[in-house]
Parts: structure tokens; sequence; C-alpha cells
């Protein structure tokens, strides 16, 4: 399987790109197709998976309906995609706001957390459906910046992507407004940290290069002075960092790390990961000679 990525600055939004190798032109592909919704001063991303084979496709976060519609109804026009459903990743408007505006355009399932907007269906945690036929999902619970989110890891064959709402950012975390240390620490260093380290990570917001900024104030190394020459010659990052890269990089998920420790003032896990929150909320990259 080849992994195909589309993004407003790689292409217009209504295009499409598949990279395959000669010897691979007939192996399936899962394709993610990012759309940004940044009208105003929104820094939201929802994502289009589609299964190559079925044309079967699900929508994920379209909180901007009429950002995300004209892309939807391009694609069903067309016949080059199957729209079978929303999946959501916690309740907040930003990210579920916008179903119940799509669903009277298309009668579809809204999968997501118990309280997002017209739901009709929140797996289990480890609950495990398909997209097509080939793409596999299992839905993470991952309780703290709202008690309902959900990251939704998805594999087909070696290729393997998550998406992680609020949750986990390129470089950072959401703000623990329904949970707390604990709580976010079981989610990244946990749950999180447990997927396959080639993971694609695709967050619900663009806040990468403030993150990388935070983290380079509270210690430094090789990982995160490459994100940051990343985030200097790139406006996008969702999909271009792995699992992998996140443990390397992204201080929240490094709260073991001895220079991390010691910016923080403390050794225990969860107390590590509440006084990075809390240095992360006062942080004021302006002051910052980066």
């Amino acid at each position: 399987m080849v992994f195909s990525l589309l993004s407003r600055t790689l292409l217009p939004r209504s295009t499409s790109l598949k990279f395959n190798l000669k010897h691979l032109q007939t192996t399936r592909t899962m394709k993610v197709q990012s759309i940004p919704m940044w009208t105003g001063s929104s820094d939201n991303y929802a994502y289009l998976v589609i299964d190559d084979k079925t044309k079967d496709a699900m929508v994920i976060d379209p909180a901007n309906p009429p950002e995300v519609l004209p892309v939807l109804k391009k694609l069903i026009d067309s016949g080059e995609i199957n729209f079978k459903g929303i999946i959501n990743t916690h309740h907040h408007w930003d990210h579920a706001g916008g179903n119940t505006k799509i669903l009277a355009e298309h009668k579809v399932p809204v999968i997501g957390g118990h309280d997002c907007e017209a739901k009709t269906k929140t797996p289990a945690h480890g609950e495990t459906f398909n997209i097509g036929e080939g793409i596999m999902v299992k839905a993470l619970h991952t309780p703290c910046h709202t008690q309902d989110s959900i990251c939704y890891f998805m594999q087909e064959g070696h290729e393997r992507v998550v998406f992680t709402g609020d949750t986990l950012f390129i470089a950072g975390c959401g703000r623990f407004f329904e949970g707390n240390a604990a709580e976010m620490h079981h989610a990244l260093n946990k749950v999180l940290a447990s997927l396959p380290d080639d993971t694609k990570v695709f967050p619900g917001h663009e806040y990468t290069k403030s993150n990388i900024r935070f983290g380079l104030s509270v210690c430094e190394n090789e990982h995160m002075r490459k994100l940051k020459e990343f985030c200097d010659k790139h406006k996008e990052t969702q999909g271009k960092f792995t699992i992998g890269d996140e443990k390397k990089h992204n201080v929240f998920m490094m709260v073991e790390d001895p220079a991390v420790q010691k910016a923080t003032g403390a050794t225990d896990p969860v107390e590590v990961m509440a006084r990075l929150r809390e240095m992360k909320n006062k942080f004021n990259p302006a002051t910052l000679k980066l």
C-alpha cells in the first residue's frame, strides 16, 4: 500500500494525487485528504479518508461545512468517493459543530464521543470498524482535553495513521479542559505511545510552530531543531511526522527525559506533565529569540 497526502500547500483541494511506484501500481491505497478550515483566525483541519478500492470515504471533524461541503460535493458528483459517514474526535464545536449541517445534505452515521453533535454511535475503547474493505479503524479513548476525546488509529497493510484531534498535536498536546495531568500522561505516553513508531500523526490543529518554540524553551535536541527548521519552511505539518518522531521532539512525550525533568523541577511523570502544561499555558513566544 502506498500512502497519499493531499493538502492545500501541495495541490488545489479538488485535485487528487497518488504516489504509486511502477511495480506497485496494483496495490491498494489508503488516501488521506486534508481539508484546512482556515477561514478567519481558524487553524483547524478536517480530513477525508478514502478506501481506494471501494471508494468508500469518511470525513473527520468537518466543523466548517462551507469549506467541507464543496469538497464532498465535487468528489461525490465525480464518482471519486462513496460518502459513508462522519467521525468526530471530541464534542467541541470546532470539531463536531458542523455535523448537523453536513447531515442536512447527507444522511450518514456519526461516530464520535458521547457528547458529539448528532452522534449515532460511540465506539468502545479498542473497538474496530472498517472504512471500505481495506482500512481498519481502531478507536482509542483518550480522555483529558474532553472526557469524550477519541483518537482513531487506522491501518491498511503496512501504512498506519492516527487522527488525534486535540489530544496530541505535532510537538504539543491539548489543554486539560475536562481532565488532569494523569489522564493526559496516560493518553500520550501509554495509549498513543504504544502505537507503531511509523504511525503518521494527523492532529486537529496546525499549532506546530508555536509548540516547537515552547519545546525549545524547555530543552533542546537535534530532533527539535530539525522540526523547527521544517516549520520555518512549511506551513502545514499534518501527516509529515510519526509517533516515533513525537517521542523525540514533543516534550509532553518526553516526561522521563532528564533534561525535561530538570526544566520542570520534577521527576514523577505525572507531575512533569502537569508542570509542562502550566508552563505552556503561560508561554510567550515573543520573549524568545529562536
